[in-house]
């Protein structure tokens, strides 16, 4: 996909002061009543005490109040949702696919024209991957399976083997789990894949169960969302979320070029995650949900089409992507940010941002807009990796680092774009790297079809130590980061 620059939208975040000045109230409404408490304490004297005593002994009444206010609050509010652990599935290395194999792949199904195989030559040599992305097993044959059944098993292949190795860290048992959600777009079988999971792991039969069909890349956040409102309902449980990409069902075999970027860039991937919101995990889960902020943008005509499950002149199915699916997708970002400003950004940069603001529009000055730096709100940024240009403006829009955005970028080269599981290759590629502190706040944003951008913040409970962790970028770390190249020229095999 050819990077076309995104609106700058950190330059039109509005005025949410208001909603700025109830968060930090709300908040910190314990803190400021306590202020308030010892500021008066503080101007009573030792005969004030001896009266209020005095009165406390004929008031029996009030330490009852007092207590019951206590318990309000600590009934009221909002339970912490702790993420446990995660796990991201790495393929068999059979299904390791080079972009010389890709070629030669698509090459053999003799249902591309010498135009359409040398556009997909184009993509790939400026799409940022390397060669070790991984492919269905049902594609490395001739010709390709894309049967129903080749596309549950490369499914089941996926969240299986996820799952097991999420219960393996965790050592939670299946019957502890009581909230499912499943994320998948363009494979939703009978029954469902998250029926297929209480299947296979006997899950119990009251579990609240959902399986999201159709909701892009950005899905991953959506069942992080579904699972945090389920888990604020019902006390002592745990959530288990799945999200995953199926590709056999997704390869397009037609000559129309918007639907011919899919096949280069979506790979093998898949992530199980699994939440709580138990007190007593607090001590051995390694981060804590802030805030999750969903945004959509489907009522505009334009951003619903931008992204579609759609069938060329012959009738062959296919996702297409529009061309002016970079403005769109600034533009949900620039909504979601809009949102998740107030949020998270320090309020010294915020004042900055607010003077500028009404300088510009008030006062009319012929300034310079000001960007907030959200490098002062969050350590870690796991921009998903959907493809080179977004990285690149995105990069270039918030004013991040190449160390910000290495995890992003290499992912990418690594993994490609496995869809709405790729921020936790992001996030499992900061913790084999060393980087996560105890303390860390961690910005995930995703973007997908409808047109919806969304975020979730987290913050570290500890420090990750990568020598006793396990996950795909383990046995391998030590190669990163890579350079990669703007185009990576490469010859087809048998030229």
């Amino acid at each position: 996909m050819e990077a076309t620059n995104l609106p700058n939208f950190i330059f039109s975040i509005k005025l949410k002061y208001l909603k700025l000045a109830y968060h930090h109230l709300i908040s910190n409404a314990l803190y400021i009543f306590l202020l308030l408490v010892l500021f008066h304490l503080s101007s009573l004297t030792a005969q004030d005490f001896v009266l209020y005593r005095k009165a406390l002994n004929f008031n029996f009444l009030t330490p009852i109040y007092f207590s019951a206010l206590c318990a309000l609050y600590f009934l009221a509010r909002p339970r912490k949702i702790y993420l446990v652990d995660f796990s991201c599935y790495k393929a068999e290395p059979s299904q390791k696919c080079s972009k010389q194999l890709f070629m030669h792949l698509s090459a053999q199904t003799g249902h591309f024209s010498d135009e359409s195989l040398e556009f997909q030559k184009k993509i790939l040599e400026k799409s940022g991957y390397g060669q070790m992305t991984y492919i269905p097993k049902s594609f490395l044959q001739v010709p390709p399976d894309k049967s129903i059944s080749a596309a549950r098993a490369e499914t089941e292949a996926v969240i299986f083997g996820a799952i097991n190795d999420l219960l393996a860290k965790t050592g939670v048992k299946v019957k502890e789990i009581g909230i499912l959600v499943v994320n998948i777009s363009v494979f939703n079988p009978t029954p469902s894949l998250s029926a297929t999971i209480v299947n296979r792991y006997k899950l119990r039969e009251n579990i609240l169960s959902y399986n999201l069909g159709g909701m892009g890349c950005s899905a991953g956040i959506i069942s992080i969302d579904l699972a945090k409102d389920l888990l604020k309902v019902h006390p002592k449980s745990y959530a288990l979320i799945v999200s995953t990409e199926n590709i056999t069902t997704n390869w397009y075999f037609g000559n129309e070029r918007s639907m011919l970027i899919s096949n280069c860039l979506f790979r093998v991937g898949g992530a199980a995650i699994l939440l709580s919101n138990h007190s007593s995990d607090k001590h051995r889960s390694k981060y804590e949900l802030i805030h999750t902020i969903r945004t959509h943008k489907g009522a505009d005509n334009k951003s619903f089409e931008c992204i579609g499950h759609v069938e060329d002149e012959t009738k062959k199915s296919g996702i297409s992507l529009s061309k002016n699916l970079m403005a769109i997708a600034g533009d949900a970002l620039k909504a979601n940010i809009r949102s998740l400003g107030p949020l998270v950004l320090p309020l010294s940069e915020q004042m900055v941002f607010f003077v500028n603001l009404l300088a510009k529009n008030l006062f009319k000055m012929k300034i310079k807009s000001y960007t907030p730096d959200f490098k002062l709100a969050f350590e870690h940024f796991c921009v998903h990796a959907g493809g080179r240009g977004v990285l690149d403006e995105i990069e270039k829009s918030l004013k991040l680092t190449e160390w910000d955005m290495e995890p992003s970028r290499m992912t990418l080269y690594r993994f490609g774009n496995t869809s709405s599981s790729s921020l936790w290759y992001e996030l499992a590629y900061s913790e084999a790297k060393g980087r996560i502190k105890r303390g860390d706040r961690i910005w995930q944003v995703g973007f997908g079809s409808g047109f919806k951008a969304n975020s979730a913040v987290w913050r570290a409970l500890r420090t990750v130590n990568p020598s006793v962790e396990k996950n795909p970028w383990t046995d391998e770390i030590d190669q990163f980061p890579v350079f990669v190249p703007i185009v990576d020229h490469f010859d087809c095999l048998g030229k």
